[in-house]
């Protein structure tokens, strides 16, 4: 008798280990009991999984972390027994609690940790690693996109290359299911889990949070009485003007479930439906190059970087497509994952977890998406890139849009079910072109388990889309992350070395109007604006009114559709074959 009949009163329902979407078996029921640790009741076995969790289920987060030693085996698995296998999810496997239903209720169940299964040192062909070990690091990086994690097990695992590349002395890529965590979560315990390298008894500095965000958009407080009546009529446009734009983003997401699909170019995948081998690549920027052009662009980090992905993809369009009309613009939309925490919320949590409070540090997915606009286009003035995309992150920020899809696919998942829910957000992401994404992470070098890091590159693959851009901050380097399917980037280094050039171009641009600005201080010149902002709500508004008139028409043809095959169907049942088509034809 297995451990799972052996102790039928125990349970309410007899649990089972939860199965990959693709097919690929976990375990049997029979190893659930034997793996879980004092299981109880199904209410008393653990937290249940929740709704992002459950729609991120394909999604996996590949970091590859560049060491400045060589691995001290030994240090490595003391290290990682003390910090992750003590936090709750790296401890824990997901089981349904109904075993009958397809989409039934999932919970996280303690189970026991073998290190030996999570800590793997892969065998590669030693010519190879002579030959090329960066190749070989990324050629063994890319498989993991092809191979199933083991569900019986938690969903981590530790991929070890211990020998030498031009980055680092050795390289782990640590590969974990997206279910346990968002990409700040992990970070919080990434960061709690390294010392400093300069003194290892503290934790690593932060980047300070920034202090000209005073709270959500929503919770502008009242201007006082004494502000007069134009200060409080700004007031009131202000959230006119958050509620109409939360509308036509509204609008947008619709349209983008419904019909509303990215032309198929050269970033766009071709087939959805099938897995492709990811290829997971990176390149260092310069974060004082970033800063600098922050600086004289009077703009943000993340309007930069945006700004550089505006720059760098056309470069790497035209080249590859022999396309001569350079003029034109192509119009083409990225999913931007947007951390829903408090910008406050990673030094307390980091700090939570080490005061041994990890317990109440809220894990999970706390995410939420914009769909932002990418355009494909040459300027002749390299700022011209970083001006367009502070104008169109600027826009989203006046929008409750990221707010909204958090909320909608908690709700589409509690009304219709995971397989709505998953089917939404899929379609969600594959109408469109781009994944794109940024990290901050530590301003100072960092120890992890004893050894230095040299350099840390978080990626990840699952998204049908054919090209992720993630970036992450460390010290004084920015690190460019792709993942491209290998087979339509064949040259996706080429791709990074459009991101390196683009940021040249950039930084030398900034830097002669940053002289011409000092040159010309103190005497000032009249801007007015080319379009009346009167004029652009206008033309916005007659956009959204013809969007939401094509979403009506397109709603009314369906319905018009499954009603005429109805009446169809009843005309001939109650009239017969003869008459059917007298009828239908008075009825039209």
């Amino acid at each position: 008798m297995d451990a799972a009949a052996a102790t039928p009163a125990l349970r309410r329902r007899p649990l089972s280990v939860h199965k990959e979407s693709n097919g690929t078996a976990a375990a049997a029921t029979g190893a659930v009991g034997a793996r879980v640790s004092g299981a109880g009741h199904a209410e008393e076995l653990g937290e249940p999984v929740s709704p992002s969790a459950r729609l991120v289920e394909d999604f996996y987060i590949v970091v590859v972390i560049g060491i400045a030693t060589p691995v001290n085996l030994a240090a490595a698995r003391a290290g990682i027994e003390a910090q992750l296998a003590r936090y709750p999810h790296f401890r824990s496997i997901q089981v349904k609690d109904d075993v009958s239903s397809e989409d039934g209720h999932r919970r996280w169940v303690p189970t026991t940790v073998n290190l030996d299964d999570h800590i793997i040192y892969p065998k590669l062909d030693a010519a190879a690693v002579a030959r090329d070990p960066d190749r070989a690091v990324e050629d063994y990086v890319g498989t993991l996109s092809t191979l199933p994690m083991d569900w019986s097990r938690p969903l981590w695992e530790f991929h070890v290359l211990d020998f030498p590349t031009s980055e680092a002395a050795a390289t782990t890529a640590v590969r974990v299911h997206h279910s346990l965590g968002d990409g700040m979560s992990l970070l919080t315990l990434l960061m709690a889990c390294t010392r400093s390298a300069a003194d290892p008894t503290r934790l690593p500095a932060m980047p300070p949070p920034p202090t000209t965000r005073t709270g959500a958009i929503w919770e502008r407080p009242w201007p006082p009485a004494s502000a007069g009546a134009l200060t409080f009529a700004a007031w009131v446009w202000s959230f006119a003007v958050l509620a109409w734009h939360t509308v036509v983003d509204v609008a947008a997401f619709f349209a983008t479930i419904l019909f509303l699909r990215d032309p198929h170019k050269l970033f766009k995948r071709v087939n959805h439906g099938e897995h492709q081998r990811k290829r997971l690549v990176h390149r260092g920027l310069s974060l004082d190059d970033v800063k600098f052009v922050k600086n004289v662009m009077n703009c943000t980090v993340n309007d930069v970087l945006v700004g550089l992905t505006y720059a760098a993809l056309p470069r790497y369009y035209f080249r590859n497509t022999g396309d001569a009309d350079i003029k034109k613009e192509i119009r083409v939309r990225s999913i931007l994952l947007v951390n829903l925490r408090p910008t406050t919320s990673l030094q307390a949590c980091v700090n939570m977890i080490e005061s041994g409070k990890e317990s109440d540090v809220k894990w999970g997915n706390e995410l939420g998406f914009i769909i932002l606009p990418f355009h494909i286009a040459l300027h002749d003035d390299p700022l011209q890139y970083v001006r367009k995309a502070k104008k169109v992150v600027d826009r989203k920020k006046s929008s409750l849009e990221v707010v909204f899809t958090h909320l909608a696919s908690d709700v589409i998942l509690k009304i219709f079910g995971l397989k709505a829910a998953r089917a939404t957000f899929h379609r969600m992401i594959s109408q469109t072109t781009i994944s794109f994404s940024g990290m901050i992470g530590p301003v100072e070098q960092v120890e992890f388990c004893g050894h230095p890091v040299v350099f840390i590159a978080p990626s990840g693959y699952g998204p049908p889309e054919a090209l992720t851009v993630n970036f992450q901050s460390y010290v004084n380097t920015m690190m460019v992350n792709l993942a491209v399917d290998e087979a339509q980037f064949p040259d996706s280094h080429e791709l990074l070395d459009d991101f390196v050039e683009s940021l040249r171009l950039i930084r030398a641009a900034a830097s002669s109007l940053g002289k011409n600005q000092r040159n010309d201080q103190g005497t000032t010149q009249p801007v007015f604006p080319l379009i009346p902002p009167v004029l652009i709500r206008i033309v916005e508004f007659s956009i959204t009114a013809k969007l939401f008139k094509l979403l009506c028409y397109k709603m009314y043809n369906l319905t018009k559709t499954k009603l005429t095959k109805h009446v169809s169907g009843l005309s001939k049942r109650f009239y017969g074959e003869n008459y059917h088509h007298l009828f239908w034809n008075r009825i039209l």
